[in-house]
């Protein structure tokens, strides 16, 4: 097999999607301060036919999840794994929010750098704009 013909996981990915026909799928990125938001970008995503990923979890709410630092931060870390994961499942990335931190930050470089469209509810946030 030459290198032309070697086919990518990403690649895969993107044909099997394609073959089943799944709807364009976008991730919600942004500060979980923006939740209410996010639930809100979730329905009109949905709304014009999009199948939507977002977190799941807001660690700085109250909950039932760890309260340890230690498996907090290791909680934390499983979920920022998690959802660079949904990042690489989507076609594009919105975020949702007036403020970018670090962790954004950090998952709109990484959608960028899989070639993934970002789109901002806030488009004066963008870092790169």
């Amino acid at each position: 097999m030459s290198s032309s013909q070697v086919v990518t996981p990403a690649e895969k990915l993107a044909e099997v999607k394609k073959q089943v026909g799944l709807p364009p799928i976008v991730a919600i990125c942004g500060s979980t301060r923006f939740m209410a938001e996010m639930a809100e970008a979730d329905a009109r995503e949905t709304k014009a036919g999009r199948i939507v990923v977002k977190p799941g979890c807001d660690l700085k709410a109250p909950h039932a999840l760890p309260s340890d630092p230690a498996e907090a931060h290791a909680l934390k870390a499983r979920l920022d794994e998690l959802h660079r994961s949904k990042i690489v499942l989507a076609d594009e990335v919105l975020v949702v929010g007036d403020y970018i931190g670090d962790s954004t930050r950090a998952e709109i470089a990484y959608a960028r750098s899989l070639g993934r469209p970002v789109r901002f509810t806030d488009p004066e946030v963008d870092p790169d704009a």
